[in-house]
């Protein structure tokens, strides 16, 4: 009933950028907060930002300063612009979204992942 499909991960080297992008689609009546999450290996799955649907926003600590989400609440889509890459920031990166449905029911939405690699 509804997809989040990513794009944008790869390989960079140590202080490099990347842009992560997702898009949701399907039957959506609103969708109401969207955020990343990473999971590295043998770690667990981990919050990097997250938006609410009024533009709140939320980064761990670790990425601060340097990592920011952007929401385009029309299009249905989040992005997280990663800056200042470290190697401790490669993992598998995850959207997710808290969408509620044309029938009013509410659930969480997982990507399907896309793998970041940052190289010292």
């Amino acid at each position: 009933q509804v997809q989040l499909v990513e794009s944008g991960g790869g390989l960079v080297q140590a202080g490099g950028s990347l842009r992560l992008s997702c898009a949701a689609s399907g039957r959506i009546f609103r969708i109401n907060a969207m955020g990343w999450y990473r999971q590295a290996p043998g770690k667990q799955r981990e919050l990097v930002a997250a938006v609410t649907s009024g533009g709140s926003t939320n980064y761990a600590d670790s990425v601060k300063g340097r990592f920011t989400i952007f929401r385009d609440n029309v299009k249905n889509t989040v992005d997280l612009q990663m800056n200042s890459l470290k190697p401790e920031d490669t993992a598998v990166y995850y959207c997710n979204a808290d969408i509620v449905l044309t029938n009013y029911r509410s659930y969480a939405y997982w990507g399907q992942g896309t793998q970041v690699t940052v190289s010292s």
